[in-house]
């Protein structure tokens, strides 16, 4: 595998403007998902493809293609054919990885349910995507999903079949297979088309009920690609995915960043569990780890974490927020060098730009690295969009073979979000001379008190410099004098004496400009989350506002 060399700053169109290619003397994949994988298993077909360590279970190459192509043909038997869309609403396990694969190979397009919904919410999926044959787990910890299912199907016209994991069913499927010949499944690959859409995934919207983006084989199968190519994969890897399959982080920049290299998947547990997660980092020698801030931060955090034998770990996977200074210090005390660092979002495919293995520090914790190959970013000034100068901020914007083909059968929230082949990222950005990003947070995440704009990512930073806080958010909330306040949510080490707005105050003075400093402070042991790891700053600016009786909430 030759991995990618990259020049500091490719083409630009000018020195002084916030816009930027990426390389491309690595060309893109123009592959379909399935004739990439069987590539991979010619060339690596005994070496370890998967590991899922709480079903005990693992696989070399060669046989998880038996058991993807075993699939492939139970669908066909069953009647899927190309552009149908098969759901999947489970935790990570082993059969996620074979329905992605399988799908792909027929041509299936996959829609990804959040493990979170609920039965209002799956019943807006189902309908929404016009799923035909769903996948799912019958229960995990406290929900019941089939009960769930079966509460909606009277209204989901669509929906032929679900099957369950691991039930009498489960395995009537597979026995189907027999009735098609590999021959037939070849034939129906070799028609496909790497443009074709092959992955629906729903964003979490503030408002309104979330929109399908759709995902191409060469959308996905490249962004995965390149993100293993920065983190320098070779069939030699074995990468330890704690994050969400149904989300972008685990399925593409997991998944097929190693399938695409002949790298090792390693599922740890269905859910995110740090100890879990740390056991198997030391059990199955894992050289790439990944996760999002606050999950690394609970790894680290565990009373024990010194117990645990982390040497095997070369590079890794930080996404979802920044990289806290303080963090990135503990990873690279623990021998983790060359953790990246990646930002996008899931209508990119989702990564945009990654930091290199080999970036200083201060790049790492700093910005959210440069450019990837064969796409094209720019810094706009949000009302006008022109292009901004280089270290003025504006809004972060993506073009290239990574944007999605639109969102599912709305095409005016398409319209909306892509202007041109650029796709709005609703992000604030601030590119530097040498192409590196900053990441100041989501335009409307930016507090605005007494007419100056605070970005929180500054106040967090600070604060993770105090001894007593183990992770920190800050957010606006309803002011009448100033339109808004800040408000700093913080979780405290174990045993640490409670933190007062007047004594964060203190520490604070002389160090933040006055209007940074939070005025009001809410200890607890948690933040609100999505099940990828992002905190839900909406709900705890309207939570705080409630508790405070302010106006807004």
């Amino acid at each position: 595998m030759t991995w990618l060399t990259y020049a500091r700053d490719m083409t630009e169109p000018s020195a002084q403007l916030s816009h930027t290619h990426g390389e491309t003397d690595t060309p893109l994949i123009e592959q379909t998902i399935g004739d990439n994988f069987d590539a991979t298993v010619a060339s690596f077909g005994d070496r370890g493809a998967l590991v899922d360590v709480a079903q005990g279970k693992r696989w070399t190459y060669a046989e998880l293609q038996s058991d993807v192509d075993r699939l492939a043909r139970a669908l066909l038997a069953a009647g899927v054919a190309k552009g149908d869309r098969v759901g999947i609403w489970a935790p990570n396990r082993s059969e996620w990885v074979l329905v992605q694969y399988a799908t792909a190979k027929i041509g299936a397009i996959l829609v990804n349910i959040n493990p979170a919904y609920r039965a209002h919410e799956l019943k807006y999926v189902l309908k929404q995507a016009g799923i035909s044959y769903l996948f799912a787990v019958s229960e995990f910890r406290t929900s019941n999903y089939a009960r769930m299912v079966q509460g909606v199907r009277h209204d989901c016209h669509d929906l032929m079949d679900a099957i369950y994991f691991e039930t009498p069913e489960w395995d009537a499927l597979l026995a189907q297979a027999d009735d098609v010949t590999p021959q037939a499944l070849a034939d129906v690959q070799s028609g496909l088309d790497s443009n074709d859409p092959i992955n629906i995934q729903y964003t979490s919207g503030t408002t309104g009920f979330p929109k399908g983006a759709t995902l191409s084989h060469r959308n996905i199968l490249n962004n995965g690609f390149f993100v293993g190519e920065t983190c320098r994969y070779t069939e030699q890897d074995r990468v330890c995915i704690p994050v969400p399959f149904y989300h972008c982080f685990g399925m593409v920049m997991g998944n097929l960043a190693c399938t695409s290299h002949g790298a090792c998947m390693v599922i740890p547990a269905p859910a995110f569990d740090p100890a879990a997660t740390l056991q198997a980092t030391q059990d199955e020698k894992i050289t790439s780890l990944y996760g999002v801030p606050t999950m690394f931060i609970a790894e680290w955090g565990l009373p024990n974490f010194a117990d645990y034998d982390m040497s095997s770990v070369r590079t890794g996977i930080m996404a979802g927020s920044p990289c806290p200074a303080e963090l990135m210090k503990k990873l690279i005390a623990a021998g983790i060098e060359q953790m990246t660092i990646c930002y996008g979002m899931t209508e990119t495919s989702p990564v945009s730009t990654q930091n290199r293995t080999d970036d200083t520090f201060e790049q790492k914790v700093g910005t959210v690295g440069r450019v990837m190959p064969h796409l094209e970013i720019k810094i706009v000034d949000p009302v006008t969009g022109e292009t901004q100068p280089r270290g003025s901020s504006g809004e972060f914007m993506t073009k290239g073979y990574s944007v999605m083909l639109g969102y599912w059968e709305q095409p005016d929230k398409t319209a909306e979000a892509i202007e041109d082949g650029w796709m709005h990222t609703g992000d604030i950005g601030v590119m530097d001379d040498a192409g590196y990003v900053q990441i100041s947070g989501r335009i409307k995440d930016m507090v605005i008190r007494g007419g100056e704009n605070i970005y929180p990512r500054e106040i967090e930073e600070f604060l993770y410099t105090h001894p007593d806080i183990v992770d920190a958010q800050v957010i606006g909330v309803p002011d009448e004098k100033y339109g808004e306040e800040l408000c700093a949510w913080i979780r405290l080490r174990q045993g640490a004496e409670p933190i007062t707005s007047e004594s964060l105050k203190q520490f604070c003075s002389g160090q933040l400009a006055h209007y940074k400093i939070p005025r009001y402070v809410e200890l607890v042991d948690e933040f609100p989350m999505t099940v990828t790891g992002k905190v839900r700053k909406v709900e705890m600016r309207e939570t705080t506002a409630a508790k405070l009786g302010l106006g807004g909430g």
